[in-house]
């Protein structure tokens, strides 16, 4: 998986691709929540589920029907984030949907149950150039925690934010031409 500092970086880019007042703070902090909330589903290993299991890591939590869900209930709080329903579902549905699909990129785990509850199975994509992080603080804070940061800015950080900057860089020209 991902490390919890790379998850955010969907939200922060989708946020500045879009633009000034296009996500407010509170539904960009949501956001961020909604990446990284998935990976709470490491507790599991502490209460003895196994990881293989679909409650265990990387199963029903990583879900597309989680994400919906997740999607649901913040945008049920569209107000206090000031902003549409609508806004707050499709933006928390993007950042919680991406934690699975970065996480089905890395090379480490069994894999995501992305149809969990009508399919355990569990998916890679056929390319995973991602290192998965180490699920400890004592090995995330070794060489290996260094590599796999470095995986993530390589293969995560500088994608996205490419592709934001690419985005505002031709938002003026969309407005003009929309006007």
């Amino acid at each position: 998986m991902p490390t919890i500092l790379t998850h955010p970086a969907v939200p922060l880019a989708v946020t500045f691709a879009l633009g000034p007042g296009a996500i407010t703070r509170p539904l960009l902090l949501a956001g961020i929540a909604a990446s990284i909330l998935p990976d709470l589903d490491v507790i599991a290993f502490r209460i003895g589920v196994p990881y293989a299991s679909e409650l265990g890591h990387r199963g029903f939590s990583h879900s597309l029907i989680f994400a919906v869900c997740a999607a649901l209930v913040g945008a049920c709080f569209s107000k206090l984030m000031r902003t549409s329903f609508r806004r707050v579902f499709l933006f928390l549905l993007a950042c919680a949907a991406s934690h699975g699909l970065l996480d089905a990129f890395t090379n480490g785990g069994l894999g995501v149950a992305f149809f969990w509850p009508w399919s355990g199975q569990r998916y890679f994509f056929p390319m995973t150039p991602i290192d998965a992080a180490p699920l400890s603080l004592a090995r995330f804070l070794s060489p290996r925690g260094a590599s796999v940061l470095g995986s993530e800015l390589l293969w995560v950080w500088l994608p996205l934010f490419g592709a934001a900057a690419l985005s505002a860089a031709i938002r003026p020209w969309r407005s003009r031409s929309r006007a």
